[in-house]
């Protein structure tokens, strides 16, 4: 797993690719097929969008390979400065990645991802594709945001947990074999074969630190009260 920034950013370039592309084709085909060839008279979603000009985004009829450009950069932003990020502070909060299964903690990563990914981009999804040719209404806007989040949510939850995350981790691994197959080598045990295993053995680490400071400190006080002892004495 990504062990630099470098790696991140490639992982989350992975990630988004494949989650951009996946939710293009579920909105277009699975969410709205049936209205936009209703709507057009076709018998093909790619006919319909051919017809009435492209995807409707920001108020203008623009090409998919221009929404999924759009997206693509709008999530890949959001991804870096807080999904990742955040996801990772908020599964360390419920669990201890020295205590619990790595598996574990990835999914709770996964989840917290999809947790804050899945509502802020919907969020982002109504604003693009608000139907602007009426009159704005911010009510409007909220009932769309709670719709495409009730849509995206179940959507998002599955596929990043069962296909999209297993897919990119082999992906990874596969562009990085080297590195990962040097580094297992140079630390010498399996444990950091993996990001999660290497915060495990980080967090024993630093619960070992933390009780031998807690040893050095019973015995300050166990000196202390001798040395009071024997000025109490004399």
């Amino acid at each position: 797993m990504p062990r630099n920034q470098f790696q991140r950013l490639v992982f989350a370039f992975i990630t988004v690719v494949i989650t951009v592309h996946a939710y293009v084709f579920y909105s277009l085909y699975v969410v709205n097929g049936n209205v936009l060839m209703q709507i057009n008279g076709t018998n093909s979603v790619i006919a319909a969008l051919n017809k009435q000009g492209g995807v409707y985004m920001c108020g203008t009829y623009l090409p998919i390979w221009a929404c999924i450009l759009i997206e693509f950069c709008l999530a890949y932003a959001l991804e870096n400065f807080m999904g990742s990020p955040l996801s990772f502070q908020l599964a360390c909060r419920v669990f201890n990645p020295a205590k619990n299964h790595p598996m574990i903690f990835e999914t709770a990563i996964i989840c917290a991802t999809v947790g804050l990914m899945c509502p802020a981009m919907s969020f982002i999804a109504a604003w693009l594709y608000y139907p602007y040719y009426g009159e704005f209404h911010i009510f409007t806007l909220l009932a769309n945001w709670l719709k495409l989040v009730c849509l995206n949510f179940p959507f998002a939850y599955f596929t990043q947990l069962f296909f999209i995350q297993p897919a990119v981790r082999v992906i990874f691994k596969m562009l990085f074999r080297k590195d990962i197959e040097s580094r297992k080598q140079e630390s010498g045990h399996p444990g950091a074969e993996n990001e999660q295993e290497t915060i495990a053995d980080i967090f024993r680490r630093m619960d070992e630190i933390q009780e031998e400071i807690a040893h050095e400190h019973r015995q300050r006080k166990v000196l202390e009260e001798t040395v009071n002892e024997k000025i109490s004495r004399k």
